[in-house]
């Protein structure tokens, strides 16, 4: 007999920010994530290594539209519904990476954004876009 079930990635277990405390959420409204937690968790199934915590801005999706990547077009069928300035996104390490380096990184939220980002940005950058969200 043929299954077709589908199996939902598992989510790995507690992990940690970039200081090495406990990965705090990133936003829920709306419900950001590889993993759709609230959190930029990372794991095996996710490639794009979805990872740093912004807070997006009209710059930041312009410059992502033009690199062919439209965050703030809805895609109803996914149950997207687009992003808008001031919603909070776990965003692709590299894309984070190549945004700053033209001068159209968003700020992030440096306790929800996932160690893993490490392998690809500096900490040091990471802390010059850093917001205080308290």
């Amino acid at each position: 007999m043929f299954d077709n079930t589908f199996e939902k990635p598992q989510k790995p277990e507690k992990q940690l920010n970039v200081l090495g405390t406990n990965l705090e959420v990133c936003g829920t409204d709306p419900m950001t994530g590889f993993y759709r937690d609230g959190c930029c968790n990372t794991g095996n199934d996710d490639a794009g290594t979805h990872t740093v915590c912004v807070i997006v801005t009209d710059e930041f999706l312009k410059f992502s539209k033009s690199k062919g990547n439209d965050l703030s077009t809805p895609i109803p069928q996914y149950g997207f519904a687009g992003l808008k300035a001031g919603d909070a996104w776990c965003l692709v390490a590299l894309r984070w990476e190549e945004a700053r380096m033209a001068g159209a990184a968003p700020r992030i939220k440096i306790t929800a954004t996932n160690i893993k980002t490490l392998e690809y940005v500096d900490l040091a950058s990471l802390k010059e876009h850093q917001i205080d969200l308290n």
